[in-house]
């Protein structure tokens, strides 16, 4: 591993690289290292505009692909933010080859990773520092409630145009504290319907939120399987979870809903609904993510007074 520079940004990578041709675009204000996506990923600011320059096959410290696998991913998955276009998602400006790599540009957006692992150290208990996620969970319950839209609304579109999403997390969401606007980023692992899982066990996506035929090669990957993602991601907006309880997700590669006690959205009828929605018999969830939708605003509505 080496540690590089430029305009006093610090990254690592695997090997030295000249990477000073992105100052084209500016000057570097931030970087983003840790990826496993074999990207490296850097903020830059023009004097007018700034951007988020995604670069693929730069070989990062924590890559979890080769770098013709990562150009291949961020090559096809450019094309997505096109196809799938929503005024949640990030703005993709432009893609092009440059040498070996590929590059994406895109509009900056303000905000924070509600999942920046590449930050955990900062987040120490000790430190007074809240992390993102802790901080989003602690606003009042109309904040979390326009994010859970913005993500049905994107995620009935993906279905619309057929689409699943695969590999959506909290990692994929920026939120910006100060507008209160949520940005949907790292779309690149979509794909077309129909989709398998042509991995196993392995099948991309964070064991915290992995619906069951996430680990089952030749498992169909569906709307269903997309039911249950913003099913567990609602548990983790509005639920309350023990740091062992958190772990047991990985250690046991399972998703499991927090108590009923322990909801903290209404009293009965919106825990129900996205209960459901993370049912592990997949053809006991919710048909389509429409159908969901409908359930959890009529739920919420009765029990919050909400939509």
């Amino acid at each position: 591993m080496i540690v590089q520079e430029i305009d006093g940004v610090r990254f690592r990578l695997e090997s030295s690289l000249d990477l000073t041709w992105i100052k084209r675009y500016g000057t570097v204000f931030s970087a983003i290292d840790g990826t496993g996506s074999g990207c490296i990923c850097f903020g830059i600011a023009d004097g007018q505009d700034r951007y988020f320059v995604k670069i693929a096959g730069v070989g990062t410290v924590e890559a979890e692909l080769s770098p013709k696998e990562s150009v291949e991913l961020l090559k096809n998955g450019a094309r997505l933010y096109q196809v799938l276009e929503h005024p949640a998602l990030v703005e993709l400006i432009g893609h092009y080859p440059f040498g070996g790599y590929y590059v994406a540009v895109f509009r900056w957006a303000e905000g924070e990773c509600l999942f920046d692992h590449w930050n955990f150290s900062r987040y120490d208990k000790g430190a007074g520092r809240p992390s993102p996620m802790d901080r989003f969970k602690a606003l009042p319950t109309e904040r979390k409630l326009a994010v859970a839209k913005q993500i049905f609304s994107f995620l009935e579109t993906v279905a619309r145009k057929g689409y699943v999403a695969v590999d959506f997390y909290d990692g994929s969401l920026l939120y910006d504290f100060q507008s209160h606007r949520v940005t949907i980023c790292d779309i690149d692992l979509f794909r077309r319907q129909p989709a398998v899982n042509d991995m196993g066990a392995d099948y991309w996506g964070t064991k915290r939120l992995k619906a069951p035929e996430e680990y089952i090669r030749g498992a169909v990957i569906d709307e269903r399987t997309n039911v249950f993602t913003i099913g567990a991601l609602l548990f983790d907006f509005f639920g309350t979870y023990t740091c062992e309880e958190v772990q047991s997700r990985y250690t046991h590669s399972r998703f499991l809903p927090c108590a009923p006690e322990r909801w903290t959205l209404g009293k009965g009828g919106a825990y129900r609904a996205v209960l459901r929605a993370v049912e592990p018999d997949r053809e006991a969830r919710y048909g389509s993510i429409s159908a969901f939708h409908q359930a959890f605003r009529e739920a919420v509505g009765q029990d919050c007074g909400y939509f």
